[in-house]
């Protein structure tokens, strides 16, 4: 028999009729508050579950089912997340994580389709190949995270902390990074003929400083207004993208072609190897 109990009072929670919690079925069960720190939870189908303020510090998710559980506020600091099935087609059906400390966490190949995630704690966590298209981070802390070769396709970054972010070989497609902070982010490639995308994003506002984004596939992204203080742009692909405004003070253009970019007003005098077509008007 295993006995969850409450965190803090001790209170048996729930009893399983088992020798350990692998595999177990927790569906549907009200364990908020619970105490499974340190829990080996393999497999464990936690459908719809109520794990609000539970700490899961440390646990073992690895191919865990959390569909449509409700985890606000909870510690998953350092908790194993591989492959674990988290997200839905529907957010309705998708795990929330509002609040929740994720710190460290373990997130490979994990399926967090529209999750809702705002401003909680990732920092440092490992989202390597990640399905994260239309997940919610909106004021979420992923300072350092790991997300090679992640989906963000239509994710919300609205304001989120990406600071030194490793998003090399990540798709951001049509996500929204508005007022995000990227400063020191790396947008380029593992693969000298590859490619970070972020067609069609937004990023109005943010903060890009010192970001590396050579070869990165930025068409018709939305720069208004964003610091691209000392970004390397080197050879990327800036078809139809709007620089309206931006800050792009010792930004590098080097092999960029700007005949279709948008950039009224943006300070190009104090960009570097930017070669501006003649008939570009609104410069400074």
């Amino acid at each position: 028999m295993v006995e969850i109990k409450d965190r803090e009072t001790g209170e048996i929670l729930e009893t399983i009729d088992a020798d350990s919690l692998v595999g177990a079925d927790l569906r549907d069960m009200t364990l908020n508050g619970a105490d499974l720190r340190g829990a080996d939870l393999t497999g464990a189908n936690l459908t719809s579950s109520d794990l609000n303020g539970a700490c899961l510090s440390g646990a073992i998710l690895v191919d865990a089912i959390l569909v449509g559980a409700h985890l606000k506020d909870a510690d998953l600091s350092g908790a194993d997340l591989s492959r674990a099935r988290l997200g839905a087609e529907h957010a309705s059906r998708a795990v929330m994580l509002n609040g929740a400390n994720l710190d460290g966490a373990k997130l490979l190949g994990a399926d967090l389709r529209s999750a809702e995630v705002r401003y909680a704690s990732l920092r440092g966590a490992n989202l390597k190949c990640a399905d994260l298209r239309g997940t919610d981070f909106h004021g979420s802390d992923l300072c350092h995270v790991v997300a090679v070769k992640a989906l963000f396709i239509q994710a919300n970054l609205r304001e989120a902390n990406l600071c030194h972010a490793d998003l090399r070989d990540a798709h951001l497609n049509d996500a929204s990074l508005v007022r995000a902070s990227l400063h020191e982010a790396d947008f380029t490639s593992l693969d000298p003929d590859g490619f970070t995308i972020i067609n069609l994003a937004n990023f109005e506002g943010a903060d890009l400083s010192g970001a590396k984004m050579r070869s990165v596939s930025a068409q018709d992204t939305n720069f208004r207004h964003a610091n691209l203080t000392d970004v390397d742009l080197t050879d990327a692909i800036l078809g139809g993208a709007i620089l309206h405004r931006a800050d792009v003070t010792n930004t590098d253009f080097s092999g960029v072609e700007l005949a279709s970019v948008t950039m009224e007003f943006a300070n190009v005098s104090k960009a570097r190897n930017a070669v501006v077509p003649s008939y570009k008007k609104n410069l400074r």
